[in-house]
């Protein structure tokens, strides 16, 4: 079955006309969300730096790197833009691919929209499109890419960036397929190790992922042709889903129910910044110190009860040396961080936060043990249990099923605007409510420049 080839003729295809009320406003929140982590992301010194270098490069001013303070040419624009929206790892994300599509598929939209002038609605499609696109093929494998050794995020988002840039550059059916063929070419390998070492060269994925996805979608346009199989392959057996996954892919997932449902739906939103597999413990944790104070020095031990894939990738713990990007994929450090803090934000996440003594302490009394009825719930729940035992005996246990901002206990437009101010730390709050408001009525506008300006 021609999987790539349906696939990209059903993006060629997205119209706003005929998306479904529901799909629009929820490419409206993504896009809203991606801006709560552009503010939110500023505030880490290495990604300041990221900048700065970008900045450094002196490619002809003409994109914006949002919130940054200066322009520079599509190509790096969109690899800070993808930075910025991935690194404190609050960004939207997929619960049956284990990616981060926002990451790739805005950034690479929001540049190529500015370059050619775009308005809304296009924008609105071209995400939708590229959600499609990264989502998709994610789903296929997962999750054996990720346990194979590959982060999907920067992988995948390069098909959805791909395709966002095609749709917004006129591309038509043929050289969309082109451009997803290309991708395939030029797709960041993304290896998991970075990511579980805690380098911080991880935070870029989404970046590269949308950079190379203007690339491969720029050099379709002018006729330079990718595999129209690339996704699974020909006879020789090479297709993407199929040497990038320790396991045998699920090819329908690519194109089943295409137009009937749409793969945005089913993307979660993070009010924590930290892995998505740290939420259910991060938000027990709250809930358990809003019911009753916890003093660390009474604490004797902390279990979290947890599923296989979350032991796995973020039952590690951390040191006084640990970078943010360790602290964000650690339960111990979540935990403790929502206990003591109580509440996970940017602010957890800088160097002296995570030094703090009394904090490692605490975190170092954590436990991660998988729970094999938990075990058994995932990937349909990703659910977690944090019982606390203090000195004196006393117990309290707190278990959550569905971490806020999955499709089942949503995040709506309130609670984006309130990340969107609680991350854009001491910006002008005018200014915010005018891109809060430019966001969800974005398919009435004719040209982002005025929201591009206020990011």
């Amino acid at each position: 079955m021609d999987y790539t080839r349906k696939l990209a003729e059903f993006c060629s295809n997205v119209t706003l006309e005929a998306l479904p009320a529901d799909v629009i406003d929820k490419a409206k929140l993504c896009i809203l969300d991606y801006v709560a982590n552009i503010y939110g992301s500023l505030a880490l010194e290495t990604v300041r730096n990221v900048a700065a270098y970008i900045r450094s490069v002196g490619a002809p001013e003409k994109i914006t790197a949002l919130g940054c303070g200066f322009k520079t040419d599509v190509h790096h624009a969109a690899f800070i833009n993808g930075t910025t929206a991935e690194a404190i790892e609050a960004q939207d994300g997929s619960r049956f691919g284990g990616n981060h599509p926002g990451v790739a598929v805005i950034p690479a939209a929001l540049a190529v929209a500015e370059e050619v002038g775009a308005g809304g609605s296009a924008v609105i499609e071209a995400v939708v499109a590229g959600y499609e696109a990264a989502n998709r093929p994610a789903a296929a494998m997962h999750p054996w890419h990720t346990l194979g050794g590959f982060l999907p995020t920067g992988t995948c988002g390069t098909y959805g960036a791909a395709v966002a840039a095609a749709r917004l550059r006129g591309l038509d059916a043929d050289q969309l397929l082109n451009a997803l063929g290309n991708a395939g070419y030029l797709l960041p390998l993304s290896m998991a190790e970075h990511l579980m070492g805690g380098y911080t060269i991880k935070i870029v994925q989404g970046g590269q992922a949308a950079s190379a996805g203007i690339m491969a979608a720029g050099l379709a346009g002018v006729g330079v042709t990718g595999a129209p199989y690339v996704l699974e392959g020909s006879a020789l057996n090479g297709g993407f889903a199929r040497i990038t996954t320790a396991a045998e892919p699920t090819l329908s997932r690519i194109t089943e129910g295409l137009g009937d449902t749409y793969s945005v739906m089913d993307v979660y939103f993070k009010p924590y910044t930290a892995c998505r597999h740290t939420h259910g413990a991060a938000q027990a944790a709250l809930e358990l110190a809003r019911s009753e104070a916890v003093d660390p020095a009474q604490v004797e031990r902390i279990t979290v009860h947890t599923y296989g894939i979350a032991e796995l990738a973020v039952g590690k713990g951390v040191d006084a040396a640990s970078s943010f990007v360790s602290a964000q994929f650690s339960i111990p450090y979540v935990v403790a961080a929502c206990l003591v803090d109580g509440e996970l934000g940017p602010g957890q996440l800088t160097e002296k936060r995570i030094a703090d003594p009394a904090l490692l302490d605490l975190a170092a009394k954590v436990r991660v043990a998988t729970d094999e009825h938990l075990n058994k719930l995932y990937p349909e729940k990703t659910s977690s249990r944090v019982e606390i035992l203090f000195k004196d005996g006393r117990r309290l246990s707190r278990q959550v099923d569905d971490p806020k901002g999955d499709p089942r206990d949503p995040m709506d437009a309130a609670a984006l605007a309130r990340k969107v101010k609680q991350f854009a730390g001491d910006r002008d709050s005018r200014k915010l409510d005018e891109v809060i408001d430019r966001v969800l009525e974005l398919e009435t506008a004719t040209d982002l420049n005025r929201l591009i300006e206020l990011i």
